[in-house]
């Protein structure tokens, strides 16, 4: 089997990034592994789809660590022009807010590529229809109001200094592009005087998200990743870790300087989780990471969810390798029921 996947750059990877333990446990299992970026598709006149791939061959005898892995990946200095339909599988693990000020064409490459590459048999991860509509924000939206903290979009200052009064001043405001924390501020009786700063800041970029405070939120948010719909679980540990900010730093992301802690997931979580399966599942999302504070999601990452590594290290269970065995499972399925099931359903079956 051929897994292919699809990231902004090679360069900005890492041996500890979530896409390279798939990739690592895709070849520890025996598969070839390929990563693509998005100037790497080749579409001809008689509609064959190709790409130039970093492909990196399965080990056939001995163990290779994740580093090792990584360090083959790097070395590779010839790409490989391998037709689309011999890719069994292709995970979309780019985050087009990372491309949208300097890169714009490349922002949706790998949406609209990954809808061709379904059209003509591969498995796309996740279903790249259901990610077009998830480019940014908004999505988070259509999930029910009782897993959403209180919430405002605009690009109109009024409106949002109405929310802020509305809340007693204590909200949070983000781009509604944008990931790993970049561009968040806290607004409170503190940093109230400078709302019309950070409003500046952000709308200077698009739309504005304001959110009412969750008190809990100074214990640091919950990382659950959850796949075909439901929360990732092995052996009654469950793929997740407590993120905590740095002091003084309302952010809990990694990327910001969050410190990951492990975290023990209770009924209360797995009711969030429930509320919202049902439209994961619909949308074939395969492979999702949530962020949770009390009854509150935050946010819904579809596209490259992060930390499946440290999530594995604090309760001592390889993920990564309940994950490839899920995919494996569906191309059985799709080999055996040829024609029966569309890329969305295969996608979350």
């Amino acid at each position: 089997m051929l897994i292919a996947f699809y990231v902004n750059d090679l360069e900005t990877e890492y041996a500890g990034y979530t896409t390279t333990v798939l990739a690592h446990e895709a070849s520890r299992r025996g598969h070839d592994v390929c990563y693509m970026t998005p100037g790497d598709f080749v579409l001809g006149n008689d509609d064959r789809m190709r790409a130039h791939v970093h492909l990196v061959p399965a080990q056939k005898t001995g163990k290779r660590t994740q580093e090792k892995f990584f360090a083959d990946l790097q070395a590779v200095t010839r790409k490989k022009l391998v037709d689309i339909t011999d890719i069994d599988v292709l995970m979309l693990r780019s985050d087009p807010s990372n491309d949208a000020a300097t890169r714009p064409w490349a922002e949706s490459v790998g949406v609209q590529f990954g809808r061709l590459a379904a059209m003509r048999g591969c498995l796309v991860l996740n279903d790249p229809d259901a990610l077009a509509k998830a480019a940014n924000k908004l999505y988070f939206q259509s999930f029910p109001r009782a897993v959403r903290a209180e919430t405002l979009i605009s690009r109109q200052a009024s409106d949002i200094k109405a929310f802020a009064k509305r809340h007693a001043g204590n909200i949070v405001l983000k781009p509604l592009q944008g990931s790993g924390g970049q561009g968040v501020f806290l607004v409170d009786q503190k940093s109230g005087g400078n709302l019309n700063q950070m409003i500046e800041a952000i709308g200077r970029d698009g739309y504005i998200i304001a959110q009412a405070w969750v008190p809990e939120a100074e214990k640091g948010d919950i990382r659950l990743f959850l796949m075909n719909g439901v929360p990732l679980e092995v052996d009654g540990k469950y793929a997740a870790m407590r993120r905590v900010g740095a002091k003084e730093d309302i952010r809990s992301n990694i990327h910001a300087g969050g410190k990951a802690k492990p975290v023990r997931i209770t009924e209360r979580e797995l009711r969030v989780a429930e509320l919202i399966r049902p439209k994961l599942v619909r949308d074939g999302m395969f492979l999702v990471g949530i962020d949770i504070i009390g009854d509150t999601i935050l946010e819904v990452n579809v596209f490259s969810p992060g930390n499946l590594g440290s999530c594995s290290a604090l309760a001592g269970v390889n993920f990564a390798e309940r994950i490839v065995a899920s995919i494996e499972r569906k191309l059985e399925v799709a080999a055996g029921f040829p024609g029966h099931f569309d890329n969305r359903a295969l996608a979350v079956l």
